[in-house]
């Protein structure tokens, strides 16, 4: 089975990925500041991949704000794009690497399916590429009013196909293939 490329992301109502100031403390916003109960098929989704790629903005995120101390992706390749000096980390393989010939590096090999965790710059440049099979995205219910936004305001269409979705505590996830893409078996 050929392994997918699948952008699997939070984002608010109005389709920012991060509030003005570039963080994501907003997420919290989104149930009255108290933490949300369950995992929201985190556990099932991250079963299904073993490589993450992401930018060096997301790293820094994650290894500053959102998981310092405690590397969230134990098992999975990850790989940082990045065109500065990368920090030491056994964690991350930092490349410069250009997007498309990583994922078609990393799809001739066999494994279970590609996460991209963002963040826009790397999430935008993949889809201009067409590289994203599956998009899996979460909605909060919150509405940020400006921030980094996921889809550029200029761009190409591209025809899409719901696949699932799901509603709990408000949080919404949705699961679109390329509408060319043949269904789910």
């Amino acid at each position: 089975m050929e392994r997918k490329v699948i952008l699997y992301l939070a984002m608010s109502l109005d389709g920012f990925i991060a509030d003005k100031n570039g963080g994501v403390g907003w997420m919290d916003l989104a149930n009255n500041g108290e933490a949300f109960e369950g995992d929201y098929g985190y556990a099932a989704f991250s079963a299904e991949v073993d490589t993450v790629l992401m930018g060096m903005t997301t790293y820094r995120q994650i290894t500053q704000e959102l998981s310092p101390g405690a590397w969230p992706y134990v098992g999975m390749e990850c790989q940082v794009f990045t065109h500065g000096a990368p920090p030491p980390d056994a964690n991350a393989v930092f490349t410069s690497e250009d997007p498309a010939e990583a994922v078609h590096r990393l799809k001739a090999r066999s494994g279970r399916n590609i996460w991209v965790c963002g963040g826009a710059q790397l999430a935008r440049r993949m889809m201009a590429l067409d590289l994203i099979d599956v998009y899996q995205l979460t909605v909060m219910p919150v509405i940020l009013g400006g921030g980094v936004r996921l889809f550029p305001p200029e761009g190409p269409a591209l025809p899409l196909r719901l696949t699932r979705h799901t509603v709990c505590n408000g949080v919404v996830e949705l699961v679109y293939v390329r509408r060319d893409a043949p269904p789910p078996v």
